[in-house]
This record gives C-alpha cells, structure tokens and sequence, in this order.
C-alpha cells in the first residue's frame, strides 16, 4: 500500500516519531548546537563563512539522513513530482528527526516554502546585533540537509532561509526550488 494523502502522511511522521528508539535528549542537542555555531565564528570570524560551513555540515548529515528515513518508510512511494516531495519533507521527514512539522506553501510546480512554527534548533539561542548585520543564518544546518538528502535520491536542488524569527521575522521560512532531476549514474568500472 502507498501512502499519498496529507492525513496519511502526517499520521505515519506522528507514528515514526512516537518509535523512534534512539531519541536525543532534545536540550542537550539544541545546547550542543549552539556552543557549534559559536565556535564556527571564533574559528572563521566571519558570518558568511559560518553559514557555508553550516551548510556543508548540512549537506553531509542530509546524504546519510536519507538512507535512515527510506529505511523506516518503506510504505511511501516515490514521490511523483516536486509537490509531494515537499508535502513528504514537511509532514514525514521533519517530523521523524525534529518532531515538527512545518507547513508547506507550494509557489509553483518547481518550488515551495517550509514555515516552521518552531525551530528546536533555535529554542535558546539569541542572535546579537552583530550577526544579523553580519547575514548569520543560524539554523543553516537545515537546508544543507535537505539539499544533501534530495540530491541522495536524485533530485538537484536550491535552499535558503528566506526569514527567521531569530533575526527579528515574523516567521522561520525556508525555500526550496527544484534545479532538475539528475540522472542515476552507474559506477565507473574498474580495470
């Protein structure tokens, strides 16, 4: 049986998320990330290098983030277009890791927008002055993670944070829009 409507995906992130076995201690990853973002400026002195470090962290986690979620949800098919992808990311993926899930505003075929009414990442974090001014995205782990997660099951594509509540916004919003379907390329033979 595949799953496809929005209620059977919400329930099945619910489900993962109540067996998860292998929960963190939520405060302790949250305080673990933070003193990371620190000690990423104290290394770089510099926000934009910070937030590219962040997402290439991201993007490394997402590449081996994938094979986890795949494996605990054989009962979702593969997506048949960049719509239900983001409906799968919002209401199963976000929600087995993080236990939330973000609502999903689908702007056109090709992009939508996750706005997350609760970032963990940021529940005890205070951004100065400095790093607003400075174009820190402290919560930029996240959209190297689904870039690297997307691109695992061959799909090229773009986030970026477009607002943050950290950084005074209304909302935490990120956008992701599809660059293009890679092709499943099989290893180089060796000689």
């Amino acid at each position: 049986m595949s799953i496809r409507t929005p209620a059977q995906l919400k329930s099945l992130g619910d489900d993962l998320w109540k067996n998860r076995p292998e929960k963190l201690n939520a405060e302790l990853f949250i305080l673990t990330y933070g003193a990371l973002v620190v000690q990423l400026y104290k290394d770089f002195e510099d926000y934009g290098e910070v937030n590219k470090k962040l997402d290439k962290m991201g993007y490394n986690i997402g590449t081996r983030l994938i094979e986890d979620f795949l494996a605990c949800t054989p009962s979702v098919a593969r997506c048949a277009d960049f719509r239900e992808t983001g409906e799968v990311i919002a209401k199963v993926g976000f929600k087995s890791f993080l236990n939330i899930a973000p609502s999903v505003t689908h702007v056109s075929p090709t992009e939508f927008v996750l706005t997350l009414d609760e970032n963990p990442l940021a529940e005890f974090a205070e951004l100065p002055e400095d790093a607003v001014q400075g174009g820190l995205w402290f919560s930029n782990v996240l959209v190297g993670v689904l870039r690297g997660a997307l691109e695992m099951i061959q799909i090229a594509a773009t986030a970026e944070f477009i607002s943050d509540t950290l950084r005074g916004d209304e909302a935490t919003e990120i956008r992701v829009k599809l660059v293009r379907y890679l092709e499943e390329e099989a290893p180089e033979a060796d000689e």
